[in-house]
């Protein structure tokens, strides 16, 4: 008796199936999965025809096959994960009490969502209404926290079609600010970093910038003259600090007064750290101009080179401008040249809003601030002390016995060997 050899063929394939891939080949078994009995009318179509419709069920048996597994997988793991959630919720739950209850500002868990909302709602999606102050990289809002806690937040501005300063130079140089630790410079608890919101989370100063207060008549009246000279070696003390206390040399590169803030002490502190450069002690150290103009110093004019005497020299026309109650403007070109009038008596240059003049203690001491504050502004930035040895001059009076002090010219300050 004979059979079909069609008929002979699928039998085989069959068989090997059943009995696995030791038989025959994977691809064999599977090329037999469609078993035609000896009344089955397909038997007998032509080839072609047959071959079609075994091409299709091989087709829907590899997409099923992956379809079945994977949906398999999928289920396992969404079993996994229903029957840790409830243990996942009571620890997340657990860790946002903790940060609440406390100061959510350190640089650990400040990225947390948590932290983030509650900036986010504090200041009601950055509302106007929350603004205290602009800046020339952003603007600053006032933000209460759930906590109590009153901070600054300022959002950097983000333009479009410009990358976001995300680089790893920029984190490992916020990181080194949240570690410094000096009461004259202002706190910076943390840090966002986000295609859309992009801010920093400072310490908040009540009664604003130096500048803000200078050019108001009834605000100056409050700075008097202790005041003001306390200002001045805070701010010394601060920069002191930056250029010489730290693990790397950090240069602020903006001193100005829009960065001399207070708090509701009038302790002064210095802020805005945006275009601080942490010094590389192995380079040159040449950068971009970065600054205010009327308080940098003149060699950034035909030199990018960055030091610390770029600070000392911005922090000589602060201090002139904290005692003369405005911007030293043209002064200071004649007092860091050699061209000065010799009859220009200090006491003519002090602000004449307070109405009470400086005692005689109070007059020597602002005549040694006047003169290390002179030598800070020297053209050449060689001949400019470092903020170690101002601090130095500031706490102890190195100033030469001159009568009478209200006689002292700027002439005779600014030739003294101090």
């Amino acid at each position: 008796m004979h059979f079909p050899k069609n008929l002979i063929y699928h039998t085989i394939a069959w068989r090997s199936l059943v009995a696995g891939p030791t038989t025959m080949g994977w691809k064999e078994g599977f090329m037999g999965t469609n078993v035609a009995s000896i009344d089955d009318p397909e038997d007998f179509t032509p080839q072609h025809k047959k071959d079609g419709k075994h091409g299709n069920h091989r087709i829907l048996i590899f997409i099923a096959v992956p379809v079945l597994i994977l949906s398999f997988i999928i289920a396992i793991l969404y079993k996994c994960k229903c029957a840790s959630s409830p243990q996942k919720e009571k620890e997340t739950a657990k860790e946002i009490i903790e940060m609440r209850s406390s100061n959510v500002f350190s640089i650990c868990n400040f990225d947390g969502k948590v932290a983030f909302e509650d900036i986010i709602e504090a200041t009601e999606n950055f509302d106007d209404i929350y603004c205290v102050g602009f800046g020339g990289s952003g603007i600053v809002y006032e933000a209460e926290l759930p906590t109590g806690q009153v901070v600054a937040v300022k959002r950097i501005h983000s333009p479009e079609n410009e990358e976001l300063p995300h680089d790893t130079t920029f984190i490992n140089e916020i990181r080194v600010m949240t570690e410094i630790r000096h009461r004259n410079i202002m706190k910076l608890y943390g840090f966002c970093l986000h295609s859309r919101f992009m801010f920093l989370v400072c310490e908040y100063m009540e009664n604003g910038s130096l500048s803000e207060i200078l050019s108001n008549h009834r605000r100056a009246l409050a700075l008097d003259w202790e005041r003001r000279v306390r200002t001045v070696k805070d701010v010394a003390s601060a920069l002191s600090y930056l250029h010489h206390d730290c693990s790397r040399p950090i240069v602020h590169r903006d001193i100005s007064s829009n960065n001399i803030l207070f708090d509701s002490e009038l302790r002064a502190c210095i802020s805005d750290f945006g275009a601080a450069k942490l010094l590389n002690l192995d380079s040159s150290n040449w950068t971009a101009f970065v600054g205010t103009c009327g308080y940098a110093a003149p060699e950034l004019a035909y030199t990018m080179k960055v030091t610390e005497r770029c600070d000392v020299y911005s922090f000589g026309v602060v201090t002139l401008e904290v005692l003369m109650g405005r911007h030293p403007g043209d002064l200071v070109l004649s007092l860091s040249t050699s061209i000065i009038d010799r009859n220009t008596l200090v006491k003519d240059v002090l602000d004449q809003r307070l109405s009470c003049p400086p005692s005689g203690l109070e007059m020597k001491e602002i005549c040694n601030i006047v003169a290390v504050a002179l030598s800070c502004i020297c053209w050449d930035p060689k001949y400019r002390p470092t903020m170690r040895c101002v601090t130095q001059r500031l706490s102890k009076s190195r100033l030469p016995s001159l009568e009478p002090v209200d006689g002292i010219t700027l002439f005779q300050l600014k030739n003294l060997n101090v």
